[in-house]
């Protein structure tokens, strides 16, 4: 089973809508996807179910139907996590659903990551819980090619616990001067986060816990949303994305910066996806991805080429990630 990450400290980048259509994309070419929200804000779970369901979910008490009800005995301090719910989607997409009450524990987790270097095996058991949670859905699906996860815009303890649960980051970007400043907290972050980890697994001596490998692997990144015209980046946008190899590999990948590779031509760009603009609404209306869009929910004429032109984009990234991270079937 691979694990991918989208993550970016910086919010409004694209993380929900690379997971959300990576995920379609994934299963419209056979490959058995679970989709794992792990943002508190839960963007992931409210595009991919109806909003009757959402407050059928969100409405009860147990949080049965969440992430909340593998964590539930943890949170409470009277055992370790329940076997988690798995929404069907289809035959080849499976949802942990998200819960907004997921922040509440984000201070649990920041006191256990120091305490793991006393060897506590309770603290190993709360930091690792996302991990083991995606393992134990795995398990249940029994055949999972593939996980992909959709984590919070920060650099807190949520998200530290998540990241190190997947072998493989990819990271969003928009082509501005926040975005390209945001790398430089985000690289560096992501390094300390891995080195930690392997600390505190090289001091854990028990034997009968699961534990992540921590990898974090960047494995590229993806320019999101610029406007296009005439088959180019607009002027605004050019500027900054000529700037983001060299930002990528100096803050991601702690790398000599090569002034002379573009975004065209740089092997890190996993690829570019423009501004689909009116075609999102549509599809979150409709509740299926861009490239799903038919006439009947409003695709007609030149929406319903962007729509085609939008699955050959999704394609090609999933491909390109497919490749980057050893995924055979695709």
């Amino acid at each position: 089973m691979k694990t991918v990450a989208f993550f970016n400290n910086k919010g409004g980048v694209g993380k929900t809508c690379l997971a959300y259509h990576l995920a379609w994309t994934f299963a419209d070419h056979g490959i058995s996807v679970i989709a794992a929200d792990l943002d508190p804000q839960s963007n992931l779970t409210s595009v991919f179910l109806s909003e009757k369901r959402l407050e059928n979910i969100w409405g009860a008490n147990d949080h049965r139907h969440s992430l909340m009800w593998s964590l539930g005995p943890i949170l409470e301090e009277v055992g370790d996590i329940k076997p988690p719910w798995i929404e069907k989607i289809n035959e080849r997409i499976s949802l942990i659903v998200g819960n907004l009450s997921l922040s509440s524990f984000e201070d649990k987790l920041s006191t256990q990551w120091p305490l793991c270097l006393d060897c506590d095996p309770a603290a190993f058991r709360i930091t690792s819980a996302f991990y083991r949670i995606l393992e134990a859905a795995a398990n249940q699906m029994n055949g999972t090619d593939i996980v992909l996860m959709d984590v919070g815009p920060n650099l807190g303890a949520i998200n530290r616990s998540a990241l190190i649960s997947v072998d493989h980051v990819v990271i969003p970007l928009i082509p501005d001067l926040f975005f390209l400043h945001g790398l430089r907290n985000l690289g560096p972050t992501l390094r300390n986060w891995r080195e930690g980890w392997k600390e505190r697994l090289e001091r854990y001596t028990e034997l009968d816990l699961s534990l992540p490998r921590g990898l974090l692997s960047p494995e590229g990144y993806v320019v999101m949303q610029y406007s296009v015209r005439l088959d180019r980046p607009v002027r605004a946008y050019e500027h900054w994305m000529k700037q983001i190899p060299i930002e990528y590999r100096y803050a991601v990948l702690n790398e000599t910066v090569n002034t002379l590779l573009t975004v065209d031509n740089d092997p890190h760009c996993l690829a570019q996806i423009k501004n689909y603009r009116s075609l999102m609404p549509m599809a979150m209306e409709a509740k299926k991805p861009m490239f799903h869009l038919r006439p009947a929910d409003g695709a007609i004429g030149s929406h319903q080429q962007a729509a085609l032109q939008c699955r050959d984009d999704f394609t090609a990234l999933a491909r390109q990630i497919g490749q980057r991270i050893g995924l055979r079937k695709f």
